[in-house]
C-alpha cells in the first residue's frame, strides 16, 4: 500500500434535497438533530460532517451517502 498524498474535495447537494422537501436550513436541523449553523456550513462546503451525521442524512433523506456527498480527488 502506497501512501496517500492526494487532497480531497467533498461536496454535497443538501441545498437540492432540501429544497426538494421545501425543507428550511433550520427545518432540517431540527429533523437531523444540529443547529441550523451546522446545516449552513455543510451546505456552503465549509463543514464536512462527521460519518455519524452522513448516515443521519442518508437516513433523513432516504438516499445512500453517495447520493448526497461527491468526493473528488486532487494531486497536490
Amino acid at each position: 500500500m502506497g501512501n496517500i498524498k492526494t487532497k480531497l474535495k467533498i461536496t454535497n447537494n443538501l441545498h437540492v434535497l432540501r429544497a426538494e422537501k421545501r425543507l428550511t436550513q433550520q427545518g432540517l436541523a431540527d429533523a437531523i438533530g444540529v443547529t441550523r449553523l451546522t446545516v449552513n456550513s455543510m451546505e456552503k462546503g465549509n463543514y464536512n460532517p462527521s460519518l455519524e451525521l452522513a448516515f443521519r442524512l442518508s437516513i433523513y433523506f432516504e438516499k445512500d451517502i453517495k447520493d448526497i456527498f461527491t468526493v473528488e480527488s486532487k494531486d497536490e
